[in-house]
């Protein structure tokens, strides 16, 4: 009987820490412009092949622009500069086209049409929800989604040649 209660109580602590670590079935970032005005949104999941990330940008300029998760989740305009560098816990060079690696946070570039509406769907396998993952978009400062004034080059390091940032939005649970 000892046996039994010893293995029923084993399985349930196992069970408990697979759910605290499991990720949060879906996250959000608001985008805000330098003006504080409401630009967008996104919706992010986690998935077996990684988190989807759903754009939803509403009168951002219209042009290709550069989209990149961010290492901090802090956007204090109008420069959000806050958000810090790109989100890069593997420690690689910028740029989707890079032979040596890229950033986690390196995403592809965005077009936006003239109506300055936009939705667009990315599943980015180098990115997690889950808590405690070196890769998890919810370690001790967070991480925000910035939305560049020009495209990405997806080469130069360290930031592509992007120009200003004019959109941020913190992931928030």
């Amino acid at each position: 009987m000892r046996m039994i209660v010893s293995v029923c109580i084993g399985v349930t602590a196992a069970a408990a820490l697979l759910i605290a670590q499991a990720a949060p079935a879906q996250v959000k970032a608001e985008f805000k412009d330098a003006k504080g005005q409401m630009v967008g949104q996104a919706t992010i999941t986690e998935t077996p092949k990684g988190v989807q990330l759903r754009l939803t940008l509403i009168g951002v300029p219209e042009g290709t622009h550069a989209f990149h998760i961010h290492a901090t989740g802090k956007c204090d305009p109008p420069m959000f500069t806050t958000a810090g560098d790109h989100f890069n816990p593997e420690h690689k060079q910028h740029g989707r086209d890079n032979p040596m690696g890229r950033h986690a946070g390196d995403m592809p570039n965005v077009t936006v049409p003239a109506s300055g509406r936009l939705i667009v769907e990315h599943v980015e396998p180098m990115v997690t929800l889950k808590a405690g993952a070196a890769n998890s978009l919810f370690d001790a400062d967070g991480a925000a989604l910035i939305i560049h004034q020009a495209p990405d080059d997806n080469k130069t390091d360290p930031a592509g040649n992007t120009g200003a940032r004019i959109a941020c939005g913190v992931i928030t649970k």
